[in-house]
């Protein structure tokens, strides 16, 4: 917690008390802060822990769980491909094959720049458009080997509204 800015202290304090009446609040804590600071590191866990009571191992298996929790910062843009089984049987594995080659990370890492962060995810319910993949929830449907650095080449010019 010493590494914490005293505004974040302040401020992930106001989350938890915010949530203070509720029988589960740890979801919608969690949830607030991943969307105010873009990841949940462990001192964060610590201070949330030590404002309700729910222990670290708890705090921490929580986020380590659920997918849309992350323990380091993500970059600016996150690229996810949907490794579900209708996108992976149309190609998704060599569409994130391509992404990782061409931003050198693999799946779960950031650029060195912070720009890029790939992720596999599992379904996203995009079936019928597979492979899909998500750029800041913006879906990509049908996506190819071949497109994909036209895409990273946009995003770094400036992204796509």
């Amino acid at each position: 917690m010493a590494h914490l800015q005293e505004a974040a202290v302040k401020q992930i304090n106001e989350i938890c008390d915010r949530y203070a009446n509720e029988t589960t609040p740890l979801m919608m804590i969690l949830s607030d802060i991943q969307k105010e600071y873009g990841y949940i590191p462990l001192e964060v866990q610590e201070l949330v822990s030590a404002r309700t009571g729910i222990s670290v191992a708890e705090i921490y298996g929580v986020v380590t769980f659920y997918s849309f929790f992350s323990l380091k910062p993500k970059g600016k843009y996150v690229i996810g491909c949907c490794l579900g089984t209708a996108c992976y049987v149309k190609g998704a594995q060599q569409v994130i094959d391509k992404f990782s080659d061409i931003l050198k990370i693999k799946p779960g890492e950031t650029t060195e720049d912070g720009l890029f962060t790939l992720d596999a995810l599992r379904c996203i319910g995009a079936c019928g458009i597979a492979p899909a993949v998500q750029i800041n929830g913006k879906v990509y449907p049908k996506m190819t080997v071949d497109a994909v650095p036209k895409l990273i080449d946009e995003y770094k010019a400036g992204g796509i509204a």
